[in-house]
């Protein structure tokens, strides 16, 4: 049984509270890096977890469990509790003031039970705004609470919990440090595993600030064509590539890449090939692909330490005019991938630090741009508050961002016959959405001819 997107119910709320960290904590400042304070990631982005009923926890009331496990948290993290300031000197410089006032809590019930969202817990859930409500006022970028916490009952026992985090403060392995440590709290844990580390230092810009990359996510585009997307007609639609769907795609990449290209380079340029020819852009404008590459680990030689929950990412961008990106097969989309990805290690992190700087903390160009992001490895479904792993944990849903439609996430997924794979939430307006459908079915067909070892790529360069 699929999610069912008529699906309502009733939501009965109680009154928004702070909740504060159980203990004094200091009050300061600290500075966000210079990765952190982007005007890309000046939003709250919404995440969802799904919890069935746990017979070993009955009598135990999930909003109580979570709520003084959350207060206890927040004694570690206390930077969580405080309020983001902007440094009034030119520089938007953003910090936040430890206040200890604490995060909004949301205690709630609702009349549904989790077997009505069907067998397929994914994005889109209905009445997602009723199990994650914005307070009004609370989704500011300055000045107001950095997470909002609804957790809500269902009537067969189990609970939802939602959140939305300011994207400022940590990125998606970040948050997933802190769930699990309010999720240990409410194991019993006196202190969470992983110890939380600030150090944004690390990520701050040289001086004198020297960009060594051309850094092309954070061109300068003028939407000349209106191509930005139409808000008022979004269709939101999620998609499942099992080993069938991934295994049939490869076929249709170039033999000498078949066996070594990743999941994620695969079907990041599935996706933009079959959004691109969903949009119908002119043959000459210039289409972008944004992937969110982690910087964390030994790769990237930043040597970031365990425990470090600030940004810790990049947006390295590939671009082909459309006309090449849709006449082209795959391979074409498949090679510039995977050369915009292998340009982040320590030293393009350190030049986009430099060029935040330099040029007032930009938001990276969304004008012809889809983003995707890889949360299958973050572990939002292995929070577990005591009732065991979620059934389903992870985005809210797709589009989310200070622009909203441009964002997918890759998300881990186990569909109604068992199978393991990844669901992708997509947003486009509607009329699109149907191009969309169209064009990806094509691609998840047997090629019928052989994939040329051979295809002409354009040189892509953005080392300066």
């Amino acid at each position: 049984m699929a999610p069912d997107s008529s699906l309502t119910f009733n939501v009965h709320r109680k009154e928004a509270v702070l909740v504060a960290p159980a203990k004094q904590t200091p009050h300061e400042f600290k500075r966000l890096s210079d990765i952190d304070d982007q005007e890309g990631l000046r939003f709250h982005i919404p995440v969802i977890q799904f919890y069935r009923y746990n017979p070993s926890m009955k009598g135990r009331d999930p909003a109580k469990v979570i709520r003084d496990a959350l207060a206890k948290a927040l004694v570690p993290y206390y930077p969580f509790a405080g309020r983001l300031r902007e440094i009034q000197d030119g520089s938007r410089k953003l910090v936040v003031e430890c206040t200890g006032e604490g995060v909004l809590f949301i205690e709630a019930d609702a009349d549904v039970r989790i077997e009505q969202f069907g067998d397929l817990l994914q994005p889109p859930f209905p009445c997602l705004e009723e199990l994650l409500f914005d307070i009004p006022g609370s989704s500011q970028v300055l000045n107001a609470p950095l997470l909002l916490i609804q957790v809500t009952r269902l009537q067969c026992g189990g609970f939802i919990f939602a959140l939305r985090l300011h994207h400022a403060m940590s990125d998606a392995q970040g948050l997933v440090q802190f769930m699990t440590a309010v999720a240990e709290m409410a194991r019993g844990h006196l202190t969470p595993s992983i110890p939380p580390v600030w150090s944004r230092e690390l990520l701050e810009a040289r001086s004198p600030p020297c960009p060594s990359f051309a850094h092309r996510e954070y061109d300068v585009v003028e939407d000349t064509k209106g191509t930005l997307m139409p808000l008022d007609d979004m269709a939101h639609q999620s998609f499942f590539f099992g080993k069938h769907e991934i295994a049939t795609l490869r076929k249709h990449s170039p033999p000498h890449l078949r066996q070594k290209i990743s999941t994620f380079d695969l079907l990041t340029a599935c996706l933009w090939k079959c959004r691109t020819v969903a949009l119908s852009p002119d043959p000459d404008e210039e289409m972008r692909i944004i992937c969110i590459v982690n910087a964390r680990g030994t790769k990237s030689g930043l040597n970031l330490p365990e425990g470090y929950y600030g940004n810790a990412f990049a947006f390295p961008v590939a671009i082909s005019t459309a006309d090449k990106l849709c006449k082209n097969p795959l391979g074409y989309a498949l090679e510039l991938v995977r050369q915009a990805k292998s340009e982040v290690d320590h030293e393009y992190m350190h030049s986009l630090a430099d060029l935040m700087v330099l040029r007032g903390r930009p938001h990276f160009a969304v004008v012809r741009a889809y983003l995707v992001s890889d949360v299958t490895r973050a572990g939002f479904g292995d929070v577990d508050f005591g009732w065991g792993k979620a059934a389903y944990g992870g985005p809210a849903k797709g589009g989310v961002g200070a622009i909203p439609g441009v964002a997918s996430f890759y998300i881990p997924f186990t569909n109604a016959k068992g199978e393991d794979g990844i669901v992708v939430p997509v947003c486009l307006p509607g009329p699109a959405m149907k191009k969309f459908v169209a064009e990806l079915n094509t691609l998840l067909r047997e090629p019928v001819n052989k994939i040329e070892e051979q295809i002409e790529y354009p040189v892509f360069r953005s080392a300066l």
